[in-house]
């Protein structure tokens, strides 16, 4: 065995040792020490043991937990704040927040898709693939105030009709609404994180002259959906979202062309 295996195994030995006070930490899987690190401070932070407004221990009390140089925590306490799982403060604790923010998975989708013809029309592909779901399950988990906050964002929808500034941000904001009554977690971060591409989707397919007959039936397959959703109607609701992103897949495929 290597020395730094020898090392290794000894950190883990430390780290599982009877005399180990209790803490919310489990023992680093063999792999990369700032990796490890990382794993560990993650399923802490998503099992519940910290908490959203916690501080984390110090570098010097981590590092002497796992065994790593505080070089190896700083490291990975960097990459949590990447993934938006803590905020660093300049000459404060650093400390854990709540996953409501979609930043970090936003950049991440800006990466990956680019500006390229191809990524938008990946992007496009995707939301076709979760959208009607989360229609279904807005329909399932409706409440009366969810259905109330739909059918505001679908009046600014009719109230925006033919002024493309208006009706961007309406139009994400209704699907971001459909996403929240979802009752998923997950589907709302993954909406948000989306929202970016799906605007510069937006922007492309409003580029082009449209009649109000054109508008006006974009509006009216938002309008069923969300009649689907408040009639509590998971079917329905699948259906009307399905049929809206089939009656636009010609204008998005003259645009972005169909992924191979």
């Amino acid at each position: 065995m290597s020395c730094k295996a020898e090392g290794w195994t000894r950190s883990i030995a430390r780290m599982s040792g009877a005399a180990l006070p209790a803490d919310p930490f489990g023992p680093l899987a063999a792999v990369r020490l700032a990796d490890g690190v990382l794993a560990a401070l993650s399923q802490a932070i998503l099992d519940g043991r910290l908490k959203p407004g916690e501080s984390l221990p110090s570098e010097a009390t981590l590092a002497a937990r796992f065994g790593v140089s505080k070089q190896v925590v700083r490291e990975a306490v960097r990459q949590l704040a990447a993934l938006g799982a803590v905020q660093i403060g300049q000459g404060r604790a650093t400390r854990i927040v709540e996953m409501t923010d979609a930043q970090p998975l936003a950049r991440f989708w800006r990466f990956a898709v680019g500006n390229t013809r191809e990524g938008l029309a990946e992007a496009v592909e995707l939301r076709r693939m979760l959208e009607p779901q989360v229609a279904r399950l807005a329909a399932q988990r409706a409440t009366e105030d969810g259905i109330a906050r739909l059918t505001e964002t679908l009046a600014r929808m009719e109230a925006a009709l033919g002024d493309v500034r208006a009706w961007i941000p309406a139009d994400l904001d209704y699907h971001d609404q459909l996403a929240l009554m979802s009752g998923n977690r997950l589907v709302r971060l993954q909406m948000q994180g989306l929202r970016p591409v799906l605007e510069e989707v937006l922007r492309h397919f409003n580029a082009g002259q449209r009649d109000r007959a054109d508008w006006r039936r974009t509006y009216d397959r938002h309008r069923r959906v969300a009649e689907a959703v408040a009639r509590r109607d998971p079917d329905a609701a699948f259906a009307a979202m399905l049929d809206h992103f089939t009656a636009a897949d010609d204008r998005l495929a003259q645009l972005f062309g169909r992924p191979t």
